[in-house]
C-alpha cells in the first residue's frame, strides 16, 4: 500500500513540475533585480526581487521554489515589484537547525523578512503550501498584508479530497532515492545549499501534511480583502472552496441590483485547471491583478 501511495506522490510531483516548461524552470532562467539572504528566527531565507511597482510577496508551493512560478513571475513583474521568498527548507533556503517545517513558524518568519526588506505593507499571493504560509502571515500580522490571494490551498486538512490524505501521509525521506531521476529532485539539488538534505525535507513535509489543522476561526477574522483562486479540477473539494468563501463573508446572499450587498472578497475558479497547473496557468495573472489593483465592477447592473 505504501508503495502505491509513493508512486502516486511522485507522479503528482512530476505532473506539477511539467506544468512549467524546461526553459522556464531553469534556476538561472529568470534573473532577479536583487537577491540575497535574510535571517529570520534562525532560518536564512533566500529572497529575490523582480520588477518595479507596488510590492507583491509571492510564495511558492511545496517542494518547489520561487523560480518555478515561471511565466507567472515574469508577467507579474511587468507591473509589480515581486518579492519571491524560498520558504523554509525549499530552493535556496536550507532547513538549518530548525528541522521541523511549520506554517505557523513560517508566517512569523515572513513578517521578519518583510520588515527587514524595508516594506511596511505588501500584497501577498501564495500557492498551495505557500498559500498556507500566506494565510498564517495574514493571521499573525494583518497590518503587513494589504491584499491577500490564496491560490489552491485549503483552510483545513479536510479540504482535500479524501484519497489525497493517505498519499500525503506517506511522504517521507524513504522515497528520496525513487525521486532522484525526477525533475523535482534535479531542480532542488541544482540550487539547494545542502542538496543532501532532500530526504530530511521529505520527512519534514510528510510530518507537516500528517498534522491535522483547521483555521476556520482565524479565516473569519481576516480584515484585509481576500481573493480565493482554485482550478475547476483542483485537489480541494468544491464544498470546501464554497465554505472558505462563506467564512470570508462571500456567497451568503445576492449582491443586489446596485451591488449593495457585494462582499469585498472574491472567488475565482479557473477553467480546465488542476491543482498541479494552478501556479503557472495562463489565466492566473489576468485573474488576480484587477483584485490586487483594487479594481471593481460597475455600481449597477446596467454599468452606469
Amino acid at each position: 500500500m505504501a508503495s502505491r501511495f509513493t508512486t502516486a506522490f511522485i507522479a503528482a510531483a512530476v505532473a506539477t513540475f511539467a506544468a512549467v516548461t524546461s526553459s522556464q524552470a531553469q534556476a538561472t532562467g529568470i534573473k532577479p533585480d536583487s537577491s540575497g539572504y535574510i535571517t529570520a528566527n534562525g532560518v536564512d531565507y533566500w529572497f529575490e526581487i523582480h520588477g518595479k511597482g507596488e510590492p507583491l510577496l509571492l510564495l511558492h508551493g511545496g517542494l518547489f521554489s520561487t523560480q518555478l512560478f515561471g511565466p507567472t513571475l515574469t508577467k507579474l513583474a511587468e507591473s509589480r515589484r515581486v518579492i519571491g521568498v524560498d520558504l523554509h527548507g525549499h530552493g535556496h533556503t536550507a532547513l538549518g537547525a530548525r528541522s521541523k517545517i511549520s506554517l505557523v513558524d513560517i508566517g512569523r518568519d515572513l513578517a521578519v523578512v518583510i520588515q527587514k526588506l524595508g516594506f511596511k505593507q505588501v500584497d501577498v499571493m501564495g500557492y498551495s503550501f505557500g498559500g498556507g504560509a500566506a494565510l498564517q502571515l495574514a493571521f499573525q500580522h494583518p497590518a503587513l498584508v494589504r491584499r491577500l490571494v490564496v491560490l489552491s490551498a485549503p483552510y483545513a486538512q479536510n479540504g482535500f479530497f479524501a484519497e489525497m490524505l493517505p498519499q500525503q501521509a506517506a511522504v517521507s525521506g524513504a522515497m528520496a532515492d525513487a525521486m532522484k531521476e525526477t525533475p523535482m529532485y534535479k531542480a532542488y539539488v541544482a540550487i539547494a545549499p545542502r542538496p543532501q538534505d532532500f530526504p530530511k525535507l521529505l520527512d519534514a513535509m510528510g510530518e507537516l501534511m500528517r498534522t491535522p489543522y483547521d483555521w476556520s476561526a482565524d479565516v473569519k477574522k481576516l480584515s484585509m480583502p481576500v481573493m480565493l483562486v482554485f482550478g475547476d479540477s483542483d485537489m480541494i473539494r468544491p464544498e470546501h472552496i464554497v465554505s472558505f468563501y462563506q467564512l470570508l463573508g462571500g456567497g451568503l446572499k445576492d449582491a443586489g441590483w446596485m451591488r449593495e450587498h457585494m462582499s469585498k472578497n472574491r472567488l475565482a475558479i479557473l477553467p480546465d485547471i488542476t491543482h498541479y497547473e494552478a501556479g503557472t496557468a495562463q489565466s492566473l495573472v489576468t485573474t488576480v491583478l484587477p483584485f490586487l489593483n483594487g479594481q471593481t465592477g460597475p455600481k449597477s447592473a446596467t454599468g452606469q
